[in-house]
């Protein structure tokens, strides 16, 4: 049994297909997604989005936050910002990490730190899901 999973961004549709397993990053911790899950409307955090196909094949995405809501025959991920995982940029990541660690350091009013610190969020997770599949790949 599998379900239809779209997931999408500013910048268009990242995947679109059946999916047995999704994993993400929920606002309060890893959510598991199978079919006829309960229905569901809530906020996702920077990470990464696992897929499980019906063929057993699992693939990777990287999402920048956003929201996720599961209807009884679809998920629908509404991501911030979206990537397929092997085309992430590891030296544009750490350079985002080291701006924001450095605007961190600097005298910000609240919104420009909220705003640094939701850009090392974000760099730090593309990190690790390189990181990640650099160790699966090796």
């Amino acid at each position: 049994m599998d379900i239809q999973l779209d997931i999408v961004s500013a910048e268009g549709e990242i995947f679109s297909g059946r999916a047995r397993l999704v994993i993400l990053p929920g606002s309060e911790g890893e959510l598991g997604i199978t079919p006829r899950h309960a229905p569901l409307l809530t906020l996702i955090k920077p990470g990464e989005v696992r897929v499980q196909t019906p063929d057993g094949e699992e693939q990777s995405f990287y999402v920048g936050g956003g929201a996720l809501e599961v209807q009884p025959n679809r998920i629908t991920v509404l991501a911030d910002t979206a990537a397929r995982a092997h085309d992430l940029d590891e030296a544009a990541a750490l350079a985002a990490q080291q701006r924001a660690q450095e605007a961190l350091s600097g005298h910000l009013d609240k919104i420009s730190y909220a705003e640094a610190q939701a850009e090392l969020a974000r760099a730090v997770a593309q990190i690790k899901l390189i990181q990640k599949l650099r160790k699966i790949k090796g």
